[in-house]
């Protein structure tokens, strides 16, 4: 058996919505499921305990950053990624392309792999497609990210076809590196805004025959109709019984529209970060808790929310926290927003098995799209 497998429960008619459950060596959790990110090996102010409380059932972490530091070879000394960190549940380590990439004028692209400056002490680094998987089995994560060319937007057809094409040959170096039973290896599909050349990389990744496929080089810097576009035109071409990933996707409106699609798994740091500029994230669109408008508000941030800064604190004393600078705010938020999207993502999993999802789908957009133009009250 491979480890990791796909049950699909259930299939909206109208859009392809899909409710499953993805199975792993560290158990399984339903889909659509969004993941943490936990780039360094944590969860940005919230502990394992707290994100498994939240009802995070897999999270991810970052194959570049762990190999700058502490290293993999350290990690994988401690027993591997879940029990240095101490999480008990799956988890999804990216390749590190996405961040390499990133680097601009940094970084030096061969056929080899990349070689670039460390951010962190400008030491000379490489990563190659032997390199993130022998980095990614030292951690033991649970689902490995085949090392591939995130390709900017705007690029051209030709440095598009290239990339792409080097992308596919990454993939299958990486299928023959990675020998870990325990561990499932996802092919990324890319090709830039080109249909033709999505075609030709998915395609070309069902034939290494990869038990998951990730969509990337969406949600960076194109119209969303372009990457909606993208996005559809792609899972088309996916097979119906492996899971899908949309790569970098973390708001609400993307999330709905990525699961109209035929999208099982998304990530992004979205929900931390926002967290961390004071932001919320509701049903209704995001408050800013700085607002003058919250200093008398001794509501909770939604009402009918379960988590623990709305079982317990107030709209007021959390805009205080933030105003003071202090951590405990900034957490209070973090721990609201993750919770948020693990009630989302459920929200339509249910409205996909009781065969009512497009109307959940138009009833959420219209709300948070209304509410986009106003301040929330």
């Amino acid at each position: 058996m491979p480890a990791i497998t796909y049950e699909l429960i259930k299939e909206d008619a109208a859009t392809g919505a899909r409710a499953g459950i993805i199975h792993t060596p560290h158990g399984s959790f339903p889909t659509p499921i969004f993941m943490p990110v936990g780039t360094q090996g944590s969860v940005k102010g919230v502990s394992p305990e707290e994100a498994r409380d939240l009802g995070a059932g897999i999270i991810l972490s970052n194959t570049y950053h762990l190999f700058l530091r502490p290293g993999s070879a350290l990690v994988k000394e401690a027993g591997g990624l879940h029990k240095f960190m101490n999480w008990d549940g799956a988890i999804l380590t990216d390749s590190g392309g996405f961040q390499v990439f990133s680097l601009g004028d940094l970084r030096r692209i061969t056929e080899e792999g990349v070689t670039f400056r460390s951010h962190i002490d400008g030491s000379k680094k490489f990563l190659s497609p032997e390199v993130s998987m022998q980095v990614q089995m030292d951690l033991g994560s649970d689902i490995v990210m085949a090392f591939d060319e995130c390709i900017p937007y705007p690029a051209d057809y030709a440095y598009t076809k290239a990339s792409t094409e080097r992308t596919t040959r990454w993939a299958k170096r990486c299928r023959e590196y990675m020998t870990s039973p325990h561990q499932g290896l996802f092919g990324i599909v890319q090709g830039g805004m080109f249909k033709e050349l999505r075609t030709q990389s998915a395609q070309e990744l069902i034939e290494l025959d990869f038990p998951g496929y990730a969509v990337g080089g969406l949600s960076v810097g194109e119209p969303k109709d372009l990457m909606y576009e993208m996005l559809d035109h792609t899972v088309e071409q996916l097979p119906k019984d492996k899971p899908r990933y949309l790569m970098g996707v973390g708001t609400p409106d993307c999330l709905v529209e990525g699961v109209r699609h035929g999208i099982d798994m998304f990530d992004c740091v979205f929900p931390t970060r926002v967290a961390r500029n004071g932001t919320a994230m509701t049903w209704q669109g995001r408050m800013v808790m700085k607002n003058a408008e919250y200093t008398h508000d001794f509501r909770p941030i939604e009402e009918d929310c379960d988590c623990y800064a709305c079982r317990n604190y107030s709209r007021a004393y959390i805009r205080h926290l933030i105003r003071a600078n202090e951590i405990f705010g900034l957490r209070l938020l973090s721990l609201h927003n993750l919770r948020f999207l693990q009630r989302f993502t459920r929200a339509m999993r249910q409205a996909i098995l009781e065969e009512r999802f497009g109307q959940f789908r138009r009833e959420f957009l219209d709300q948070y799209n209304y509410n986009a133009q106003k301040p929330i009250g």
